[in-house]
């Protein structure tokens, strides 16, 4: 080596001072996104009862933050690219706590609706601005790989917390303290930030489109909001339109970034194998985690009839797997290899579901328990091995576009686990035959869902009423059941998948000093 190679070397993977102070920065924010995607659910029956949304507004006020944030996440990791990450970070950052008070105290269905878009805006700044600026903070690829660990652990921590967070805060205060926790959060991470934080983006950049934004926004909003309305209410003209409007926009997408000479987001990284599979692993890993501990949440509270925050607390031990795997993921794929831990962790996750096919309404916490830690520690060994590899495969300038690919699978894996085994689990609940006695207003109601049964039940005052909680719960459990075999099928499959698409694919090592 000569030695201006060698003084290149020293300088790329020179430890940079501080660096694990903003890593605790950035944390806060992907722990704070994390949070706020799943605390409002259980805010809602509170939140319902105060502004008094229709149906579809209760729906658009659950929805619109990650539809907003899954349709940004490309363009504002392109922006990042282009006037600095650290700069779309903070301005995200004072954007959120500003926002979190307007959503707090929002007065109306309609406010409360603009303010989580808006709220949703701001999100997508932080994610992918958060593992873009890791790439170029930690050069040493076995530190990135343990930052990588830890941001990945934070951002499944958070939608574990979450439950636990809200369910703390709602017992002793009203709905709007779970947005206004994130304010002093946001002030630590942009006071500190300040200080910390490298700017850094790519020199290069090239023009703007606007016309590619556009075209990313209307085509994974339209796809994420089709697949949604499909499970929640089966097909119709409105929603075949809408993800026809969503497909052809993202078919129009990929074929002008294609075509341009500075892509908002550069599709012939797919070409690369190693980055392909890393994505699709990305998607169906956080799919089966989402859709898991989404339908696992209702089981606990109105099957088992825990409370809100014992649900919670009972979903702990996929946080836990989680962050325990992401800390010794990097080092677990350098000691075997890439495709046998992402292969592993896809198994895992597909093998804890099949166990779910099992369960009844009496089973038992010591196996829920297992079954939520094998899933944690699978989606922990998978998702931050993924993520390693996705940014590794790109230049440093180019790490908030590659981030975005890896953050959109996440959000995409999200809606899509709840969406497509949540159709599995309302096609086999609806069918359930309502029992003798039950007035046909709440035999509707009870058909609905889950909760509308337990309601429905709650207004009569005969057996009939305890006869439809049970038929309804054991519907559910049978589509749970079913949504379970379907999600472990996929998994095992994508897990075989993995073992060949990451063929050969290796994490990068640090040089010796």
């Amino acid at each position: 080596m000569t030695s201006t190679h060698r003084a290149a070397a020293e300088s790329e993977f020179t430890p940079r001072p501080g660096r694990w102070i903003a890593l605790a920065v950035l944390v806060l924010a992907v722990l704070l996104v994390a949070v706020d995607a799943t605390v409002l659910g259980l805010a809602t029956p509170f939140l319902s009862e105060d502004l008094k949304p229709s149906g579809t507004q209760l729906l658009w006020i659950g929805d619109i933050y990650s539809f907003v944030i899954a349709g940004l996440l490309v363009t504002m990791g392109s922006l990042g690219d282009r006037i600095g990450r650290k700069k779309l970070l903070l301005t995200g950052a004072v954007a959120f706590g500003g926002v979190s008070v307007l959503n707090a105290y929002a007065t109306s269905p309609e406010m409360m609706i603009v303010a989580r878009a808006l709220l949703g805006v701001a999100g997508a700044t932080l994610m992918p601005s958060t593992l873009a600026l890791i790439r170029n903070i930690f050069h040493d690829p076995k530190e990135r790989s343990l930052a990588i660990g830890i941001w990945g652990a934070m951002a499944s921590a958070g939608a574990a917390v979450g439950p636990v967070v809200g369910g703390f805060l709602l017992e002793h205060f009203w709905w709007g303290s779970v947005f206004l926790i994130n304010l002093p959060v946001m002030a630590l991470l942009v006071l500190v930030g300040i200080k910390t934080l490298p700017e850094s983006k790519n020199p290069a950049p090239g023009p703007w489109d606007p016309a590619s934004v556009l075209l990313s926004l209307v085509g994974i909003v339209g796809i994420v909001y089709a697949v949604k309305e499909l499970a929640a209410h089966g097909p119709s003209p409105q929603v075949v339109v809408v993800g026809l409007l969503g497909a052809g926009a993202l078919y129009w997408f990929v074929r002008r970034q294609l075509t341009l000479p500075a892509p908002l987001l550069d599709m012939r990284l797919f070409h690369h194998r190693g980055f392909s599979g890393s994505v699709l692993a990305d998607l169906l890993t956080i799919l089966g985690l989402s859709g898991l501990v989404f339908f696992l949440s209702q089981y606990l509270q109105l099957v088992q009839g825990r409370s809100p925050l014992e649900a919670g607390l009972a979903e702990l031990p996929a946080a836990v797997g989680a962050v325990t795997a992401g800390l010794i993921a990097g080092t677990t794929a350098r000691r075997f290899s890439v495709r046998s831990v992402v292969a592993g962790g896809l198994g895992a996750i597909g093998v804890a579901l099949a166990v779910v096919t099992g369960i009844s309404q009496s089973t038992g916490y010591p196996l829920l328990g297992a079954v939520l830690l094998v899933v944690g520690v699978g989606a922990g060994f998978s998702f931050t091995v993924t993520a390693d590899v996705i940014l590794s495969s790109v230049p440093k300038e180019h790490a908030g576009s590659a981030s975005a690919v890896s953050e959109t699978a996440y959000e995409l894996g999200a809606a899509l686990g709840i969406a497509v085994l949540g159709s599995i689990v309302t096609g086999v609940y609806r069918d359930f035959p309502t029992p003798a006695g039950v007035p046909a207003a709440a035999s509707t109601a009870a058909h609905e869902s889950l909760g509308g049964a337990v309601d429905a039940a709650a207004g009569l005052h005969d057996a009939s009423g305890a006869a439809l909680v049970a038929a309804a719960q054991d519907a559910f459990v049978d589509g749970l059941r079913l949504a379970a075999g379907v999600g472990a099928a996929v998994l095992l499959a994508t897990s075989a998948a993995a073992w060949f698409l990451l063929r050969g694919q290796k994490l990068e090592d640090g040089v010796e000093h």
